[in-house]
């Protein structure tokens, strides 16, 4: 007698290869239905960026096609994931569901009620490990408590197991006798059309798990031996492209860490930015409101001054008539990513010399960026303001002209992304509002 179905939930592991949930519904034997689940209405679920929104278009194309050529299928639906998939389950006559763990609270809360519930209904449910070389709750201090600096962690993890082998995709994936209905993708209208504003995306990347291979083969061949002394220069290539590939599951760190060692090269620099990323989800695991609310409670008293509006719009739309912030920022609006030097330069000025909250920062970033995730943009938001995990300290403000002057010396970067940019009058006088900063710390100071 043929098994039941398996349902593979998928959420940010758009891939074939080094997906455990896939791999044990194969396993399982019997026909394979991969479900992914719009839902931007769950108590908690923060909906996705523009941005975000047209990767995730892309991908998921890119994804049902290879499904139905290994011989399986990918079904589509919108809404509430507590309600929709025990609808499937019921639909497909599902004996299983296999999902990969998720780390934000909402939806970790969700994901615990459908395992409960489906087991309770004699589903087999099981959960694997497969975003994060290392879950949050298995790395700890001496004291049990979760750590707060980055380097301690990162030592902390290497002397933990190695992270395991990654596993190759499936051969073939049967499919079920009859489809589930499905939505169609184009009616989730996750594109921009009025305007499109996504030329410049379409021109940079091409999501999807095959380019995401390629892209980390590429880097590790060409790119990783300049990366320690080169990473740092946005106008040149030592710098991976692979966080939308980590951010969307496209590409393992599991992947990527193994094809970095046996690479032969030096690869340390490398791999603790890998950790770093690692960092910022085990903070999330342990502070959920890191969007929202200051990881430092001591920065709770800093005097945000009245927005300015305009400010704000100039900082966004690269205006400001600093040649190295506006760069960037017209980076980002046009390509949906930003060099992350340039990401720190941006972050500072806006938060020390316009005096702008940084969750305002964190918003721009979550709507723009391609690889905007729920731990790393505020967590990187919050590194620089100074509030955060392992943070800058408040009184280091990044100067963009000593930064460009290091940075992008002959002007390469600059020219390509903001070349009018000498003729504008900065909208701010860089000493003048870095003076002003400090001194609104000093009400941090006092609190702390």
């Amino acid at each position: 007698m043929p098994a039941s179905p398996s349902l593979v939930w998928l959420r940010d592991d758009l891939r074939l290869a080094d997906n455990p949930a896939l791999r044990a519904a194969v396993d399982r034997g019997g026909p394979v239905i991969a479900v992914y689940v719009l839902d931007e209405v769950s108590p908690g679920f923060r909906p996705l960026g523009g941005a975000a929104r047209w990767w995730l278009h892309h991908s998921l194309a890119e994804l049902g096609e290879r499904l139905r050529e290994k011989g399986s299928v990918l079904v589509l639906r919108q809404g509430a994931a507590s309600e929709v998939m025990p609808a499937i389950v019921a639909e497909t006559d599902a004996g299983a569901v296999f999902w990969n763990r998720r780390y934000s609270a909402p939806e970790r809360e969700v994901d615990a009620g459908l395992k409960e519930s489906l087991r309770a209904n004699g589903i087999e449910v099981r959960s694997f490990a497969a975003s994060l070389l290392f879950e949050p709750w298995t790395v700890r201090t001496g004291a049990g408590t979760p750590y707060g600096v980055f380097t301690p962690f990162w030592r902390a993890c290497q002397q933990l197991a190695p992270p395991r082998q990654p596993m190759p995709e499936p051969r073939e994936i049967a499919g079920p006798a009859s489809v589930p209905a499905s939505d169609r993708l184009g009616d989730w209208q996750l594109l921009p059309t009025s305007p499109d504003w996504a030329g410049g995306l379409r021109e940079r990347w091409m999501p999807g798990e095959l380019a995401a291979r390629q892209r980390l083969h590429d880097f590790l061949a060409e790119d990783v031996a300049d990366y320690d002394r080169a990473r740092d220069e946005p106008a040149g290539g030592a710098t991976s492209m692979l966080s939308p590939r980590l951010r969307w599951g496209e590409l393992s760190p599991f992947q990527v860490w193994h094809a970095a060692v046996s690479s032969g090269a030096r690869v340390g620099g490398f791999l603790s930015e890998v950790g770093w990323r690692e960092f910022a989800w085990h903070t999330l695991f342990h502070a959920p409101e890191l969007a929202t609310k200051n990881l430092k409670p001591a920065f709770d008293a800093f005097p945000w001054p009245r927005l300015n509006p305009g400010m704000l719009t100039a900082w966004q739309r690269g205006e400001t008539g600093i040649a190295l912030v506006d760069a960037g920022m017209r980076e980002l609006w046009v390509s949906g990513f930003m060099h992350n030097r340039v990401r720190m330069v941006v972050a500072s000025f806006l938060i020390k010399n316009l005096l702008i909250d940084w969750r305002l920062g964190e918003q721009w970033f979550w709507d723009t960026l391609v690889d905007a995730d729920a731990a790393s943009n505020p967590f990187n938001w919050q590194w620089v303001a100074g509030s955060g995990a392992d943070a800058a300290p408040y009184f280091r403000i990044f100067n963009p002209e000593l930064q460009a002057k290091k940075f992008d010396a002959d002007g390469r970067y600059v020219r390509q992304w903001a070349p009018d940019a000498e003729e504008r009058e900065p909208i701010v006088d860089l000493k003048v509002t870095r003076d002003a900063a400090l001194a609104a710390y000093e009400a941090v100071k006092g609190a702390g």
